[in-house]
This record gives C-alpha cells, structure tokens and sequence, in this order.
C-alpha cells in the first residue's frame, strides 16, 4: 500500500491491528503570555523556568555528541532512526529527548537538532533567535489536526470524515452535540493550531470581521474545558466504557491525525471517528531544525536521511501535504494572537441587562460590511443576533429598550425580563425570546433618548442581584447622546447621581458601546470610569459587531464580586 493510500481516508477502527499504544504525555504547564508584538514578530515571556528536563539533559551516555530534541509523539521514531547510527543501541553519537515544543522553545539551551510538532515553534522560540536554526528541504512528516469524538455521536457533526467549524460551532451551541473539549493553545501545538483553524473558518463565513469573532467566542464559551491536555483526554477515553459517558464528559476534540491512529491501533472499548475540517483544515508540521552552532551538522543530516517514510507511516504520519489547508502565518503574532485571547476567555456566572437604544436616529442609513446599504437598526438585529447565541449557559439575562415615542412614554421597557437564559419564557427559552425580540426590533421614527436615566435605573436593578463568584454588569448600546426626552437631565446632574450611588461591595459596571458618530463617548468613557466598566467606540456602523465582541471580552476579563 503506497503512503498516499494508507492515509487516503481515517482508517476504520475495527480494522486496526493492536500493535501500537497510546503515549501518555506528561504536560508540562508553563505561564506564558504574549506581551510584545513589533516588526511582525510575538514574544512570549515565560513566567517561570520550566520544570522539565533541559535541552541538553545529561544523561547516562557520555559519548552523545548529537543532541536531538523531538516532539514526544514523534520522538519514538526518531530514537529509532537514531540506533541506527548507535549500532543498534540507545547510547552513541546521537542522544533523543522526548519533549513537549513549548518547554524547548523557552529552554535555556537549544538542542543540537529540533523537530517540534510545527515549524511556529521555530519562530515562538525564545532560544537564539530567528537565525538559531537552519531548515532544508521540507518537514519530515505532517499530521493535520481533525476533529474526534466518540463513533456514536459523529453523525451529529460530520458526514463520513468531513465536517466543519461552523458546524460544530452551531452543533455545540444547539445542544446537538453534548460536550465539546479544546487543549490551551497556549501550551499546546493542538490547541494553537486548531485556534488559528477557527479563526479562519468564522473569518470566511461572512464578511464582517465582527460576526466572525462573535461566532468563533461562541464555540470557545460553550467548552467543557478549554485546557485539556490532548494525550490525556486519549487516556481518559481509552479508560472508559461507557460512549454515552464519554459523549457528555470529553465529547468532540481537536487531535492530529497520528494520534487518533495510534488510539484506533490500540483495540480500545470506546471507537472515535475522526473528520477533517474542511473550512479550516490545518497540519502539523516536524521540521527537521538544525542549529546553526552545531558542530555536528553531517551527523544530523545522516540522522534526517535514517528517518525513513517506511517509519514515519507505520507511526500514523504523513510524509506528503493534504490539499487545500489552511496555511500558517509567517506572522507569529497572528497566530498567537487569537490563542491569548482564547485563553484568556473565562467561563463565568453571569448576569447581563442590556440596554439597547431604540431611538429613532436607528433608523438612519448605513453600510454593511459587504458595501450593501441598510439602517443601523438592521446591522443591530444583525449583530444582536449572534450576541444572544454568546451568552453561555450559566448566564441570567434581560434586555431593556429605551426611548421616548411620546412625552408620557416611559424611559425604557422589557421585551424580555430578567432571568436564567434556559429558563422558559412564553413558549420558548430565554434565550430564544431574546432571539425573537432582537430579531424584531423596530425604532420609532421619532423618539427621545433617555440614556441617562436608563442607566441609572438598570444599575439600580442590577444591584440586589450582585452575588458573590458572580459578574453582574449592564451592558448599553447607543448611538446618541442623552436628549429630546422628559427624562432629560444635565451630565453633571447625571454624573453625580451616578457616582453616589456606587457601592463598593455591590458593584456593577457598565460596559458602554458607542455606535456610529453621534455616539457621546466621552459620556460614555466617564461612566465606565466612575463605574469600572469599559467604553467601546463602533464610530462606523459597520463596525458594531467587532465593538459587541470587544464588550463580551471585556465582560469575561471583568473580577467576579
């Protein structure tokens, strides 16, 4: 069987001989966060020296002149090509580590040869900088990531070996699928990868930066656990016997195509299907890095020629790309950037009154994303929408309108009142009257905005919910300034009521999203301050959906009370 055919399609379980195990990784947690991006390069800065063994361990062979650090999953051919050149044994001229690229990549020395499980890890690293390694000739083997889960439930989200992001995306927040599992892209060439994988599928759904960005923090606030280890999860499945449990406590997950194989060779109770994302299909990649320093340089070349295709298939590698994958950015930045924000997403308690503008200034033309004309009110039906489908599970929400149609008209109404999200409202769930009442939003064509007195009677609302381990916040989204309504009052009337009424142990910020021009900003960046809140500037209109999720992340970075 050519290579080619060997992995032309996800091989049956059923049909895998038992002749290969499951590598339980040891993972190997490092507190890394990006801080510095310029000149088209990201740094991470590691706050702790890693634990694991260095990048030259010493070891019991004193005649190793050849350091080769390997990816742990690839490791085990490499030590096999290497007893080659060690006449047959594990001691000689070339010594292999297992280790997980994250700690290499902030290890304080740099191996003789590298093979991390993608070539960013060349680029990540904090070792000698970009010119510390010399690649030639194409990575060794590659993997692409594919999306796995228990046989039993892969009809929900796939057809055969294909899916796609956005299908699991609406699949997770359905309810369709039970439970969803992701590795720290942060720590993990799975979980960095599979990041930038959804990033790209939402970016190509639709033409507004925005709503692609809603979509993909969607999928990241239903997870059942946003840190797993890959080889662990493996572990837990290959341990279990029960699929339905299995389906509610692991449910889907991103792993390389390797490991899956390794699983399916295994024989275990509990069969996985693995599909290939074809909105964002992604590869790891093994270069085969040779530092610049070494002395060493021909020995690892006959290393890299002892790494043969023959080994690398049996392993469950490919030594060809797939067609039509997602390309890695030469740009760490871009690529490290959606995993920092994903890792730093926390899924809370929350409790969210949203405030939205219904003066009659919405109804003013504006530009979609796609140059189409529209109103700011149908962009806010737009953007709404994929709001609502944000709001996890754990949440408790309401929803005001505020305008003044006529001068006895209230400041604000209910179209949905306050509650748990899944809770029944009308026929339906909370969820789903938000839903219908964004999806209906109207604006008179003639109506005051008293935006002043709305937020101090949301706050007031919202402060006897204040709970401890709970964010309780207000969320208002307006395109105007306070006026043209009985309700009017001066900004430092406004102002000081505001500030009085703050209470240091029942706070509740209030995260404030200018939209368009008219949007008075500085009121708005004043109130988050008195408030601790934030302000959000959307000065054109087709940038709403980029501001929403701009104030939903800074939501979930808000401390709970």
């Amino acid at each position: 069987m050519s290579d080619h055919q060997r992995h032309s399609a996800l091989p049956d379980p059923d049909d895998q001989p038992a002749s290969l195990t499951v590598r339980v990784l040891l993972a190997v947690m490092i507190v890394g966060v990006l801080v510095v991006v310029g000149g088209g390069t990201a740094w991470w800065i590691y706050s702790q020296k890693p634990t694991a063994q260095a990048a030259r361990p010493a070891g019991p062979c004193p005649d190793t002149v050849l350091h080769v650090i390997a990816a742990p999953e690839i490791a085990p051919v490499v030590q096999e090509a290497a007893r080659a050149l060690n006449d047959g044994g594990d001691c000689g001229p070339v010594g292999v580590t297992a280790q997980d690229p994250v700690v290499t990549a902030s290890a304080p020395e740099q191996p003789d040869v590298w093979i991390p499980s993608s070539s960013a890890w060349l680029r990540i690293s904090l070792v000698g900088g970009v010119d510390a390694y010399r690649v030639d000739g194409d990575p060794i083997a590659r993997s692409p990531i594919v999306l796995a889960g228990p046989t039993a439930i892969a009809g929900r989200y796939a057809k055969g070996d294909q899916t796609t992001w956005m299908q699991l995306m609406a699949g997770v927040a359905g309810h369709q699928i039970p439970a969803m599992t992701m590795p720290d892209p942060l720590h993990s060439t799975v979980g960095m990868l599979a990041v930038y994988a959804i990033q790209t599928a939402m970016a190509s759904s639709t033409p507004d930066a925005g709503i692609a960005q809603l979509r993909a923090l969607t999928l990241r606030s239903r997870l059942k656990d946003a840190s797993a280890d890959p080889e662990e999860l493996l572990k837990r499945v290959a341990a279990a016997d029960d699929a339905n449990a299995v389906a509610n406590d692991v449910g889907v997950f991103p792993i390389t195509e390797q490991q899956l194989i390794t699983y399916q060779h295994g024989g275990h109770t509990i069969p996985l299907t693995g599909s290939f994302p074809s909105d964002g299909l992604i590869e790891a990649d093994y270069p085969f890095a040779v530092s610049t320093s070494t002395k060493h340089a021909e020995l690892a070349e006959r290393l890299r020629a002892a790494i043969g295709k023959p080994l690398l298939t049996e392993a469950g590698f490919r030594t060809y790309p797939m067609a039509h994958t997602t390309a890695v950015p030469e740009r760490t930045d871009k690529l490290l950037g959606p995993a920092v924000q994903w890792a730093q997403y926390r899924t809370l308690a929350f409790q969210v009154l949203l405030l939205i503008d219904a003066s009659g200034s919405m109804n003013k033309p504006a530009t979609d994303k796609a140059g189409k004309p529209t109103t700011k009110a149908a962009l806010l039906r737009q953007s709404g929408l994929a709001a609502t489908e944000l709001l996890g599970d754990e949440t408790s929400v309401g929803m005001w309108f505020f305008d003044t149609p006529g001068p006895k008209s209230p400041p604000h109404t209910e179209p949905v009142p306050f509650g748990p999200i899944n809770a029944k409202v009308g026929a339906g769930t909370r969820r789903a009257a938000m839903a219908a009442a964004i999806n209906g939003y109207q604006a008179p064509n003639q109506a005051g905005t008293p935006l002043f007195q709305t937020i101090l009677d949301a706050q007031a609302a919202m402060r006897p919910r204040v709970a401890p381990n709970t964010i309780t916040l207000v969320i208002v989204l307006t395109d105007g300034a306070d006026g043209e309504s009985t309700y009017s009052m001066p900004k430092k009337t406004f102002l000081d009521r505001l500030t009085k009424s703050q209470d240091p142990k029942r706070e509740v910020p209030v995260i404030g999203v200018g939209f368009g021009p008219d949007a008075d900003m500085g009121t708005l960046a004043t109130i988050a301050k008195t408030t601790d809140g934030k302000a959000i500037a959307a000065k054109n209109p087709a940038d709403l959906a980029s501001a929403m999720a701009k104030a939903f992340l800074a939501a979930h970075a808000a401390t709970p009370s």
